[in-house]
């Protein structure tokens, strides 16, 4: 019987010694899990870090192309701008040569004028004086006829509203 008791104790503490084991084995657990379920959070951090490391990779990579754009525009703008002063600066050189000629032209003008006035003053080119006569009368009687038939095609396009307002009369009494 002693054999048995001593076996009974051996079992005893043999249980004794697996519910510690038991025991430490759910403290294990319990720790695993911990650990497992921070593993989990971390996991999941990591992924929202990668996202938003994916959108602000993104947005570089947007940025990078919007400035290569508005450098490309800039460096386009100044070959523009540098093209257009050279052909205002042409054209400005134009135009004062232009005007310089102009200038020129007018003078030489103003002088054949003056020394027609002194020819017609002198009375020599009696056909010029009549030719410049009978003009005048010809513009005028330009300017009469203007009036007349400025006059006519009033009272045309009077002539023309009242008809078709007459038209627009008896039309309107028909589809009644």
């Amino acid at each position: 019987m002693e054999d048995s008791g001593a076996i009974l104790y051996q079992i005893s503490c043999l249980k004794e010694m697996l519910d510690q084991v038991n025991e430490e084995i759910e403290s294990n657990i319990q720790v695993t899990r911990e650990i497992e379920s921070e593993m989990v959070k971390c996991a999941e951090f990591e992924a929202a870090l990668t996202t938003r490391e994916s959108l602000l990779t993104k947005s570089l990579y947007i940025s990078h192309f919007e400035i290569d754009g508005l450098l490309s525009f800039i460096a386009d703008s100044r070959n523009s701008l540098k093209f257009l002063e050279e052909e205002l600066s042409c054209l400005t050189t134009k135009r004062d040569e232009m005007l310089k000629r102009i200038e020129d032209k007018r003078d030489g003008f103003t002088k054949q004028c003056f020394e027609f006035q002194r020819e017609i003053d002198k009375g020599e080119n009696n056909e010029l004086v009549n030719l410049l006569s009978e003009k005048e009368l010809l513009e005028n009687e330009i300017h009469l006829l203007d009036k007349k038939n400025n006059a006519l095609r009033n009272s045309m396009s009077a002539f023309v509203e009242e008809i078709l307002e007459d038209l627009y009369t008896s039309n309107a009494g028909n589809t009644i």
